[in-house]
């Protein structure tokens, strides 16, 4: 009777569904704390390995060390040229009968003459060129100078003092006054150069005329070209032959003059 009563009793319960869960209360986090990484592992040092020998090839070409510069010298000697010898007294008897040219070398040597007294030329602001306009008597007197031109006060004071104690000239060649002008380099790299007498004894050349100029009104003249005598017998004079050594000199001084080749 008793396991009846239970069994009847049983599926009232057993069969009842279960009661649903209560909701979880809501949760608000305001801050949330980061989360502490561990730190990363200290990265091993590799062992040094050793050097490895590298055996030159046979086509290698050898490197050379490159040569240390030699240390900047903070005291540089200036450039200096010293003063040319003063013309010799051949050279003055030639230069008195030279008549070619307006005395050409009476005028080189008197130029000379006054460069050989101004002393030693050194690299600096005392350097320059000077310029002047020379008169000289029939008997080598000197009858006036005047300044065209300077390029340093030190140097046309230099130069005045020379011309004011030249010693006594030969004649001029002509026996009549000499007029010319002189350029006078007081420079430490070049002292003037001797100027050529190759075709000096040629005739002088006739002053240019334009053949083509017409005024309009004259009758037009038909160009002509310029006859010019061959050169007379003797022709360069003596000591001014053309020979190798005197082209040699003269391409040099083009050379220096407008510094081909640099």
């Amino acid at each position: 009777m008793s396991l009846v009563l239970h069994a009847s009793l049983l599926p009232s319960w057993w069969g009842k569904p279960k009661p649903p869960a209560p909701d979880e209360p809501l949760q608000v986090r305001m801050m949330v704390e980061p989360e502490a990484k561990p730190p990363p592992p200290k990265p091993r040092m590799a062992k040094p390995s050793k050097p490895r020998r590298v055996t030159p090839s046979k086509h290698a070409r050898p490197q050379t060390t490159p040569e240390p510069l030699p240390p900047p010298n903070p005291e540089t000697v200036p450039m200096s040229m010293p003063a040319p010898s003063a013309p010799t007294a051949e050279e003055w008897q030639l230069a008195s009968t030279y008549t070619p040219r307006n005395g050409k070398r009476y005028r080189y040597a008197w130029g000379q003459q006054v460069r050989s007294m101004m002393g030693t030329a050194f690299e600096g602001p005392d350097q320059g060129m000077v310029r002047f306009r020379i008169e000289i008597a029939p008997d080598g007197k000197l009858s006036k100078v005047e300044q065209l031109w300077s390029t340093s006060e030190a140097v046309s004071r230099l130069a005045r003092k020379a011309i004011e104690n030249l010693p006594p000239l030969p004649p001029t060649p002509s026996g009549k006054p000499l007029i010319f002008e002189q350029t006078i380099s007081f420079l430490p790299y070049e002292t003037g150069w001797p100027p050529s007498y190759k075709l000096d004894c040629l005739p002088e050349p006739l002053p240019f005329n334009n053949p083509f100029a017409w005024n309009g009104s004259s009758p037009p003249d038909v160009a002509k070209r310029e006859h010019r005598p061959p050169p007379p017998e003797g022709c360069p004079p003596d000591s001014t032959e053309d020979t190798i050594e005197e082209e040699e000199r003269s391409f040099k001084r083009q050379m220096e003059q407008w510094r081909w080749g640099r």
